[in-house]
Formats: C-alpha cells, sequence, structure tokens
C-alpha cells in the first residue's frame, strides 16, 4: 500500500507544479482512515471554503434550539453589499426582504452567497464563536477571523482565515461520520453541499458525470502582479466501488490561468478518485 500511495503522492506533485504556486493537498479514505498530505505545514488562505464550518457552527444553533431552519429574518437594503457576489441580492435588487435561515445556508453554501454569509455570521455571534466551536469539536489548524466584508478590507486580510490541508479534512470527517449534527441538520448540510453550482471544473470536473461530490469551493481575486491568492475545492466523493473519500486541494499564491489552475484540482482529484476507486 505504501508504495502505491508514493506513487499517487509523487503524481499529485507533479500535477500541482502546473499551478505555478504553492499546492496544498489533504486525501482520506473515510472507511480506512488512509491519509496523504501535501504541504500540511502551510497554512492556505480558505477564502469561501470557511462558509462550511460556519454553517455546521449556525446549524449547531439549530440543534440547540437557538434558531429554526424555516424562521424568517429580516433583511434591509443597507445590509447588502452592492460589489460583492450576491446571488441573494440579485434576487431582491434594491428591497428590504425576509428569508429563512434554511435559505440564506443554501445561499451561502451552495451558491458562495458573500451577503448570505455575513448575516450567518452576525446570527452566530460571529467569527470567533464560529472559530470557537470548530475548535471545539477538535480541529485546530484552522483559523476563521474575517467575515467576508472585512477581507476585502485589504489583500492580506484573507490570509488571516487559513486552515492547514489536515484540518480541512478533520471537518469533512467529522461531518461525514454524522455524529455532531443532528440526522435532520447532517442531511440538510449535505444536500445544499451537493447541490452547489459552483466550481464545475474543479473537484466534480473530470469525474465521470453523476459521480456525487458534497463540496465547497473558494476563491480570491488576482492582485495586479497576477497573483491568485486562493483557488480552493474541498469535499466528499461517493466512489462507485462504495468507498468514499474526502478530497482537499488549496492552490495558493498561484500564477497560472484559472482554467490550469482548476484543472490541477480536477486533475488531482482524479487521480485520488482512480486510486481509491480501485482503477
Amino acid at each position: 500500500m505504501f508504495a502505491q500511495q508514493a506513487k499517487l503522492s509523487a503524481e499529485i506533485e507533479t500535477i500541482s507544479k502546473q499551478a505555478n504556486g504553492i499546492v496544498g493537498v489533504g486525501i482520506m479514505d473515510l472507511k480506512t482512515r488512509e491519509t496523504l498530505l501535501i504541504n500540511q505545514d502551510h497554512k492556505f488562505p480558505m477564502q469561501s471554503t470557511f462558509k462550511f464550518p460556519l454553517a455546521m457552527a449556525v446549524l449547531d444553533l439549530v440543534d440547540k434550539g437557538k434558531y429554526k431552519l424555516d424562521q424568517k429574518i429580516h433583511v434591509t437594503k443597507a445590509q447588502l453589499d452592492r460589489d460583492t457576489h450576491s446571488p441573494m441580492r440579485d434576487k431582491h435588487p434594491d428591497q428590504d426582504f425576509d428569508i429563512t435561515i434554511g435559505e440564506l445556508l443554501g445561499y451561502s453554501v451552495s451558491e458562495s452567497d458573500n451577503n448570505a454569509c455575513d448575516i450567518l455570521f452576525e446570527l452566530a455571534g460571529g467569527t470567533k464563536k464560529v472559530n470557537d466551536y470548530i475548535y471545539a469539536l477538535g480541529v485546530k489548524d484552522i483559523a476563521i477571523v474575517a467575515t467576508e466584508k472585512e477581507m476585502k478590507a485589504g489583500w492580506n486580510v484573507q490570509y488571516t482565515n487559513f486552515a492547514h490541508p489536515s484540518a480541512y479534512l478533520q471537518l469533512l470527517d467529522i461531518v461525514y461520520k454524522g455524529k455532531t449534527l443532528s440526522k435532520s441538520s447532517h442531511d440538510f448540510l449535505w444536500k445544499i453541499l451537493v447541490a452547489g453550482p459552483t466550481g464545475v471544473k474543479r473537484i466534480k470536473g473530470l469525474l465521470p458525470e453523476g459521480t456525487v461530490v458534497a463540496h465547497k469551493t473558494g476563491t480570491s481575486g488576482t492582485n495586479e502582479k497576477g497573483v491568485t491568492a486562493a483557488t480552493n475545492d474541498v469535499g466528499i466523493i461517493k466512489l462507485p466501488n462504495k468507498r468514499d473519500i474526502a478530497v482537499v486541494v488549496f492552490v495558493s499564491d498561484a500564477t497560472a490561468k484559472t482554467d490550469t489552475r482548476e484543472l490541477v484540482i480536477a486533475r488531482i482529484a482524479r487521480a485520488a478518485a482512480d486510486y481509491y476507486g480501485g482503477k
């Protein structure tokens, strides 16, 4: 097994060179616990992949009775950033509206909506509360300190929201086991992770059509030097041989074009799926 895993690791290292950046990888067979880590000690900016632990924290509050998924929240147009990715705002242009917590979670996780994300941070009591919740689960190599709005304040702020690949594998494993959240919250989170239209060229990009992938993407802007801080995808792939694997790919500080960065993620996910899928 070790020799085979070394071969997979070498293949991933070769694929990673195409990104012209730092590529962090975590892969785990969720049944046997076999794990592969690359660039484990680097602090990778999470960007929108932090919306996944945020959703876990909000659903924990639902389980504790503080909120309900069908509970309506009043949103004013003044709360909404006009200059950010927000399908929710686009659906309710220039108006106040009511929306359920479940819908906010769907927008934030499935569609990576930044306004929905920051409203959820408010409901959760702020970034520190979310970070403390994740730490309490035993996940330490992660930092959730800045909201989407705060990340916009300056290029370097995004680096304060970081994770090591192993920390993200832990998060995916915790959700996969289904013991932390109630069954209804777990099923809801799984549904919105699978439903997302984002990142079709990343983990899902080279997998056979119809492969179930519960995942969350994260993407930064590109600075004037042509460096993109984060092109990420993290998730669980259900393989046809009934094996399930967690795959984390962070592409950081890369100068390759978008298509190339996304193809690096797709090729790494495919290599992992072939390895664990018995190809």
